[in-house]
C-alpha cells in the first residue's frame, strides 16, 4: 500500500452533481466547479477569524473566498455559526471487534463532529488486511490505523518475529506504532525496537505508559522520553491524566517540556474527563487496585447503567469482560487536563468510542469528548482558536504526512468541515447513557458531503439512513 493511501477515504463525490435536499441534480459549469458555498460563519483563517465564502467543489476540495465572491447552485448561509476543519480523534477506540462495530462506532464520532477517526491506541496486527477488508464497505467518516504490537506480540514468540511484523504493517500503510506496557509489560530493550522502526519509517510510535500509580507515573514520563531521545523517533503519550500524570502532572509537563527544549520529539493527548474506564479484567484491576486508586468495589459505576458495584458484581463483571468507570474527580480536571491543555504538545484524544447499540458499555467519551472538549476549553477561558487547534491542526501534524489535507482549512484540502454554535455545543453522553449525540453540531461535511446534519446521520450519498 502506498504511502497515499493511509487515510482511507469514504466513497467518491460525482463530478458535475449537486446536493438539492436528498436530491442529486445535474448542474451546468459557470461555478467553476463548486458545488456548495457555506457564506456567513465565522472561520479561523490565516491567523485571524474572518467572515468567508467557503465553498466545496465537486471533487470535495476546498476553495478558500473573501465574503460573496464565490457561487455555486447551493448557497448555505452559516451566520452565527462556527466553520472549522472537521475535527480528528487520534485515540478513537474501536479494536475489539471493528467488524461488527464500526458502523455504530462512526455514526456517534461524526455526531461529535469528527471527520477522521485514526485507531493509534490499538490499530491492527495485519494492516493489509484490515484496509482490505474495510475498504470494501462504506464509511460515514475518513479511517485509518496503527501497528498493534499488543496483538503482534501474542501472535509471535520471537523478538525478530515481531519486528518483523511490525515493519510488514509499516510497510502496508499503519500510520505508526502502538503499544500499551502497562496492560502488556515489555522489556525496555523490545520497545525501543519498535521506536526504532518508527523513526525508520517517520512515523510516531504513540505510547500507554507503564505506571498508573502516584509511586512511579513519572518513571513512566521518563522512559517514553529516553525512547525518543535514544532512538529519535516521535513519541506521543497517550491520555497523559490517566497514565503519566494524574497525581504529578506539573512535574510530567515539566519533563516533556524540558526534553522537547532539548529537540526530543514528544507529544501527548487528553480528554476532559474527571474520571477513567477501562474493562475489569485488565492490569489496571490486577492485585492492590484499591489501595493504588484509593477506592473500593462501591466507587464504581458499570458503564450504560451506573450500577454500583459490589465484591460479587465485580466477580460477575470480571468475568463477562465489562468496562466500568472510576468516580468523577478521580483525576481533577484543574490539576491535570487543564495543566495539560496549557502546553503547545499537548492535544484532544478520545481514547473512546461507541461499540453497541443497545445495552452500551463504553466511556461516554466515545461519543462527546470533542463536544466536551471545545465546550470546557471556553468554559476555562481559553480562546475558540487554541481549542480548535487542539482537535484538528496538531492532529495534522502529528500524522504527517498522511494528513496533510486534513485538519485545516486551505485552498485543496479536503472538504472536511464541522458547522457548530459555539454558545451550544456540549456532549450529552453520560456513564449511565453514553450512547447520546451531542448539541450544537449543526452539518459535518466529509471529503465534500454531508454526513451529518440537523442531528440525523447520512450516509455517503446523503441519503438518511435509520440510526
Amino acid at each position: 500500500m502506498k504511502r497515499k493511501d493511509f487515510l482511507k477515504l469514504t466513497g467518491t463525490v460525482a463530478t458535475g452533481l449537486a446536493l438539492s435536499g436528498n436530491t442529486l441534480t445535474a448542474v451546468a459549469s459557470p461555478y467553476n466547479g463548486l458545488m456548495t458555498v457555506l457564506r456567513g460563519g465565522k472561520t479561523f483563517y490565516q491567523n485571524k477569524w474572518q467572515t468567508l465564502d467557503i465553498g466545496i467543489d465537486a471533487s470535495g476540495k476546498l476553495k478558500i473566498g473573501v465574503l460573496n465572491s464565490l457561487t455555486a447552485p447551493e448557497v448555505i448561509d452559516t451566520t452565527g455559526k462556527i466553520v472549522s476543519p472537521g475535527f480528528i480523534d487520534i485515540l478513537a477506540d474501536n479494536t475489539a471487534n471493528p467488524e461488527k462495530t464500526y458502523t455504530i462506532f462512526e455514526k456517534y464520532k461524526v455526531a461529535d463532529g469528527v471527520t477522521t477517526a485514526l485507531q493509534m491506541h490499538g490499530g491492527s496486527p495485519d494492516t493489509a488486511a484490515y484496509y482490505r477488508k474495510f475498504g470494501a464497505v462504506p464509511h460515514v467518516i475518513n479511517y485509518g490505523v496503527s501497528t498493534f504490537v499488543m496483538r503482534v506480540r501474542y501472535r509471535t514468540n520471537s523478538l525478530a518475529e515481531r519486528k518483523k511484523q511490525v515493519e510488514k504493517c509499516l510497510e502496508e500503510g499503519a500510520l505508526g506504532v502502538s503499544h500499551s506496557i502497562e496492560y502488556q509489560p515489555t522489556p525496555y530493550e523490545e520497545v525501543m525496537e519498535y521506536a526504532k522502526l518508527a523513526k525508520k519509517y517517520d512515523r510516531p510510535l504513540f505510547l500507554h505508559l507503564r505506571y498508573s500509580s502516584s509511586a512511579d507515573e513519572l518513571n513512566g514520563v521518563e522512559e517514553a522520553i529516553r525512547l525518543a531521545r535514544e532512538s529519535g523517533a516521535r513519541v506521543h503519550i497517550d491520555h497523559l491524566h490517566s497514565t503519566g500524570g494524574t497525581f504529578h502532572m506539573e512535574e510530567a509537563l515539566r519533563k516533556i517540556k524540558s526534553a522537547n527544549a532539548q529537540d526530543v520529539k514528544m507529544t501527548c493527548c487528553v480528554y476532559p474527563y474527571s474520571f477513567w474506564a477501562t474493562y475489569l479484567h485488565s492490569t489496571r484491576f490486577g492485585d492492590g487496585w484499591q489501595q493504588r486508586y484509593g477506592i473500593t468495589y462501591n466507587d464504581l459505576r458499570l458503564v450504560g447503567t451506573g450500577e454500583r458495584l459490589t465484591k460479587e458484581s465485580f466477580a460477575k463483571y470480571k468475568e463477562m469482560r465489562k468496562l466500568v468507570a472510576v468516580p468523577e474527580g478521580t483525576l481533577p480536571l484543574d490539576k491535570t487536563v487543564d495543566l495539560a491543555l496549557k502546553e503547545d504538545f499537548c492535544m484532544i484524544g478520545s481514547d473512546g468510542g461507541i461499540e453497541y447499540a443497545a445495552q452500551a458499555n463504553s466511556h461516554p467519551r466515545g461519543a462527546g469528548c470533542f463536544s466536551t472538549s471545545i465546550r470546557h476549553c471556553l468554559d476555562i477561558g481559553m480562546p475558540l482558536e487554541k481549542a480548535l487547534d487542539k482537535v484538528t491542526t496538531m492532529q495534522h501534524h502529528l500524522i504527517s504526512p498522511a494528513l496533510k489535507d486534513r485538519g485545516i482549512i486551505a485552498d485543496g484540502a479536503w472538504a472536511d468541515l464541522t458547522v457548530f454554535d459555539s454558545t451550544r455545543i456540549k456532549a450529552r453522553a453520560t456513564v449511565e447513557n453514553p450512547n447520546q449525540f451531542s448539541d450544537g453540531i449543526d452539518v459535518v461535511y466529509v471529503n465534500g458531503k454531508v454526513a451529518f446534519k440537523n442531528g440525523k446521520l447520512l450516509n455517503s450519498n446523503g441519503v438518511g439512513i435509520k440510526y
